[in-house]
């Protein structure tokens, strides 16, 4: 009966990780096919980059706001009714005729995206015994690094398959069918208790981790979309990649990723600030020397980099944030969806400034600024950022050193 019921929360684990997989790819699958949308809807590539930061800002919105607004209702039943919405968001976009409708649907999906993870960040607590908590929490949030780091490349492929409508009408129905996994794998999930803003608020006001990985949030995932918005026309124009190559070199990228979220969530789950430093100073490298450099070999061999080093990233600043509130995990985790979707957004927002106004490499040194901002607010540790953070997968508990 245990080993039943342990196989049973492992399946539900399953379905919240595709789920997950699924709502960050529907918010970056535009960063692959960028220029082909643009043509076909006739606006430039920074204002295609729109479809990137709307649903960035609705979900940077949405996450807080669900968190409070769902009060006592079942997540499973919130889960499941975001999932359809993110389905309905794509065929929508599928069909769109013109610009502005897709940007409509854009809207629809930065709800799903805010609420299903900020529900689904703190989950693992209620599926799988104590003792697997934190290898299960590593295993959800896979799902954002995987979706970053492959969704997109795969999506690329089918969209220069295909074309565009095709890759947005594919995940349309990836939605439906992880709406049926939900559906049939998670168990009931009433609220626990019901979060109201005085609980966000107090969390802000009392908890300098919680600040500490807000800021650190914002200064690694601007820094990153600030040029991973626009890696489609940077691999065509600035390394002479072809067309045919472009989705391959981003799968190439995801399996550097995938490889990098599991290198660097072991280690964070043991201790976040050393698994942060790494994360971001790999960053902050890989983003300078992609400005420095011209030509398609060098070109590949950094895209690689740039898959493993951000690969780390999710699963190292979730792990700072369930360490810093081990008894908050619902409302830190709408706090960190907050931060790095608001940051997304950002980045995209500014990166298509940049490369309109300025060049293709100014988003890259922007970037790296940012990430070595990061990397030296992770070196100062304590102090103005806040603790020393760590995980204790064994008693939960957290220390905090001087």
């Amino acid at each position: 009966m245990e080993r039943r019921a342990a196989v049973r929360g492992w399946l539900a684990v399953a379905a919240v990780t595709l789920g997950i997989f699924t709502v960050m790819t529907a918010e970056l699958l535009p960063v692959g096919l960028l220029t082909p949308i643009g043509g076909e809807l006739h606006v430039s590539d920074g204002t295609a980059g729109l479809m990137v930061t709307v649903p960035g800002l609705v979900a940077a919105v949405s996450a807080p706001l669900l968190a409070v607004a769902a009060g006592r209702l079942d997540r499973r039943l919130v889960l499941c009714a975001l999932m359809a919405l993110v389905a309905a968001a794509h065929l929508l976009s599928a069909t769109a005729g013109h610009f502005a409708v897709v940007l409509g649907a854009r809207v629809l999906l930065g709800v799903s995206i805010g609420g299903f993870w900020a529900f689904a960040g703190g989950l693992a607590l209620r599926l799988v015994p104590a003792r697997h908590v934190g290898r299960a929490t590593s295993v959800i949030f896979a799902g954002v690094s995987a979706a970053s780091v492959l969704g997109v490349p795969l999506g690329t492929l089918t969209g220069e398959l295909g074309g565009w409508r095709t890759a947005f009408a594919a995940l349309g129905v990836l939605a439906l069918a992880v709406l049926g996994g939900l559906v049939l794998q998670l168990p009931p999930l009433p609220a626990e208790r019901g979060l109201s803003p005085a609980d966000l608020g107090g969390l802000l006001r009392s908890n300098p981790g919680v600040r500490a990985g807000l800021a650190l949030t914002f200064l690694i995932v601007t820094g990153h979309f600030l040029a991973y918005t626009f890696v489609r026309p940077m691999l065509q124009d600035r390394y002479g990649i072809g067309d045919d190559l472009v989705g391959v070199l981003l799968l190439a990228y995801g399996g550097a990723g995938l490889a990098g979220n599991f290198l660097v969530g072991g280690a964070a789950a043991r201790a976040a600030r050393p698994a942060l430093l790494l994360v971001a100073g790999g960053l902050t490298a890989v983003l300078a020397a992609l400005a420095l450099t011209a030509g398609s070999t060098a070109g590949t061999l950094l895209l690689l980099g740039w898959g493993l080093a951000f690969g780390g990233v999710s699963v190292g600043l979730q792990s700072w944030f369930l360490a810093a509130a081990p008894d908050a995990a619902e409302a830190a985790t709408s706090l960190f969806v907050a931060a790095f979707c608001l940051s997304i957004a950002l980045g995209a927002f500014l990166g298509g400034r940049l490369v309109d106004s300025v060049s293709l490499s100014a988003p890259l040194w922007a970037g790296a600024t940012l990430s070595l901002a990061a990397a030296a607010a992770v070196a100062v540790g304590v102090g103005a950022l806040g603790r020393h953070v760590f995980i204790d997968t064994t008693t939960k508990e957290k220390e905090t050193p001087s």
